[in-house]
């Protein structure tokens, strides 16, 4: 169970290390939710510690992991403090869970809704989103680990260097590097054991690009 200000600071938290792996400082924090001393900050990071949210990495500044957002069904206890400062924070969408894909080796073409998912609404912007888990590890050097659930936004085109969901021949479906080449489509791994794939550019389907990732510890 989260209080309202442990969520805020918590999906602040988030919203600040999307960019880099530094949290912001206790002042900030302080100022962002409109506390008057860091005092109450301790507090809420030590809650947030206790309840599996954040942990304490040692030996390093301004050391914070999350290793999980709340959910939707989370129960907020009610607060006498004043509404949050921070509203389009604690806002939330769903999308589709659709399985597995490959980061690896190509595998069946996923067709079908296992779940659905509750993100913030600031974690994916605009736009058609889905989600998948990962099943491999050729994308391990984009920070892409085997059972990770990755957020798409749903389209059919992509530049050179993203990272994309390509359905190839109409029956398999991967997460790679997209690069288009002399008519040619290229997958590239992130992951110095497995080799890229060329295909003739008809043979590939983009449909979708990695917006976001959701890591559970």
């Amino acid at each position: 169970m989260l209080t309202r200000k442990q969520r805020d600071l918590l999906l602040y938290i988030n919203e600040r290390m999307r960019g880099g792996d530094i949290a912001p400082s206790f002042d900030e924090m302080k100022e962002a939710l409109g506390l008057k001393s860091k005092s109450g900050i301790h507090r809420l990071i030590s809650g947030l510690v206790e309840r599996g949210y954040l942990e304490r990495l040692p030996n390093r500044a301004r050391a914070l992991n999350i290793i999980k957002l709340p959910e939707i069904s989370d129960t907020i206890a009610p607060s006498s403090a004043p509404p949050s400062p921070l509203p389009d924070l604690a806002m939330f969408v769903q999308i589709p869970l659709l399985g597995k894909i490959a980061a690896g080796t190509p595998i069946e073409a996923i067709r079908h809704e296992e779940d659905r998912l509750d993100l913030p609404s600031h974690m994916i912007g605009k736009g058609e989103h889905y989600a998948l888990r990962i099943d491999g590890d050729s994308m391990i050097k984009a920070g892409i680990h085997n059972g990770d659930t990755v957020i798409i936004k749903r389209c059919e085109t992509v530049n050179n260097g993203d990272i994309a969901v390509a359905l190839v021949d109409d029956s398999e479906v991967t997460l790679k590097r997209f690069y288009k080449e002399n008519g040619h489509i290229i997958l590239k791994p992130e992951n110095d054991d497995y080799q890229g794939q060329e295909f003739e550019a008809g043979r590939v389907q983009v449909q979708g690009r990695l917006v976001s990732l959701v890591r559970v510890y």
